[in-house]
């Protein structure tokens, strides 16, 4: 029964449009924070708590890059969201070129 609750628990997480945009984002590659809020348009704040729940889920890991700090996906241990996340749409469209990687990190 505690495996059904904390599987659930990480459903949850799903339940929330943000959450769920930047697991989806997620798929394509790494981000950080200030990529999420120039992509989502929800405050710097706003994107750290998503991105802590989250992790405190066990859904994203972070890495420190420089003076950024980046965060993964990290589902593969997790088959129940990785069905899910395949089934959600291709938003690679709404990322900056590589080029422009960090860039709305340095403005």
């Amino acid at each position: 029964m505690e495996q059904l609750n904390d599987i659930a628990d990480k459903l949850k997480m799903l339940g929330d449009k943000t959450r769920l945009t930047i697991l989806t984002l997620l798929k394509t590659r790494d981000l950080c924070v200030c990529e999420f809020v120039d992509i989502l348009g929800v405050s710097q704040p706003g994107i750290s708590q998503h991105l802590r729940k989250l992790k405190s889920h066990g859904l994203v890991s972070e890495s420190r890059r420089g003076q950024w700090v980046y965060y993964s996906l990290t589902v593969e241990d997790k088959p129940y969201i990785r069905g899910v996340l395949e089934h959600m749409p291709d938003l690679s469209n709404l990322l900056p070129e590589p080029d422009k990687l960090g860039a709305a990190c340095k403005s």
